[in-house]
């Protein structure tokens, strides 16, 4: 089967899929109006199960394929190529997973709203960089766009997963500044992720830096923990 016509197959099954209310929804829920993080994303109204789903049925779909379906417009056109490029990498050998990795960091323009980021950084970037220097992950901090910026947290996951919270409180303290409300919460979710397996590392970072985080980032990262702590966290008093 050829490219195009394993492509088009695939878009054949999402039509059906579609749904009009909840492409409704889906686009207040990811923000989608003039201004908006997703400013004039395109839904389908397909929901994340029933995409892991269909990822299933497309199983083997080559690399080349999901990446053009990547470079759709259409949102869970986007999900559902994040969905079979994590799989390949999963599935994939060191040459597969190091095409994979390459060609996510070719196409971040695409990984453009937060579910498709936290789906897929920790998964390929994370994955792929957990045994390697972790040096690309700097400019991806400091980037200009907000994705980029969010895969440089959120790929750190997989890093904290094995016990290793070096670059998560590294990319955090480098996010302390950051304005947007989507990074303080990814940062704040990583903190409190180091936390349920090391609670004094997240705590050396937090008596250190918690009078400047942000606020939103501050409450994700001690959500856990007991409602007097938190209170002293909140108030300063730590």
């Amino acid at each position: 089967m050829d490219e195009m016509t394993t492509v088009r197959k695939i878009r054949q099954k999402l039509r059906k899929l579609a749904d009009k209310e909840k492409a409704k929804t889906l686009r207040g829920f990811f923000k989608t109006g003039p201004g908006q993080y997703g400013e004039g994303d395109v839904f389908l109204g397909i929901t994340s199960p029933v995409l892991r789903k269909l990822t299933k049925e497309c199983r083997g779909t080559p690399v080349a394929d999901a990446v053009r379906l990547l470079r759709s417009s259409i949102h869970e056109e986007r999900l559902l190529a994040l969905f079979l490029l994590v799989r390949a990498f999963g599935e994939g050998d060191d040459g597969a997973r190091k095409k994979i990795y390459n060609l996510y960091l070719k196409n971040t323009r695409y990984v453009n709203n937060w579910d498709l980021v936290d789906l897929s950084a920790p998964n390929i970037v994370g994955a792929y960089l957990s045994d390697k220097s972790r040096a690309p992950l700097y400019p991806l901090a400091k980037s200009s766009g907000l994705w980029k910026r969010r895969i440089s947290i959120l790929a750190t996951f997989a890093f904290i997963k094995k016990g290793d919270y070096a670059d998560t409180l590294k990319v955090s303290e480098l996010h302390l500044s950051d304005e947007h409300d989507l990074i303080h919460k990814a940062v704040g979710w990583m903190l409190r992720e180091v936390g349920k397996r090391d609670l004094a590392v997240e705590e050396t970072f937090l008596k250190q830096h918690y009078r400047k985080m942000p606020r939103t980032m501050l409450r994700y990262a001690i959500e856990r923990f007991p409602e007097t702590k938190r209170k002293k966290y909140l108030n300063g008093k730590m």
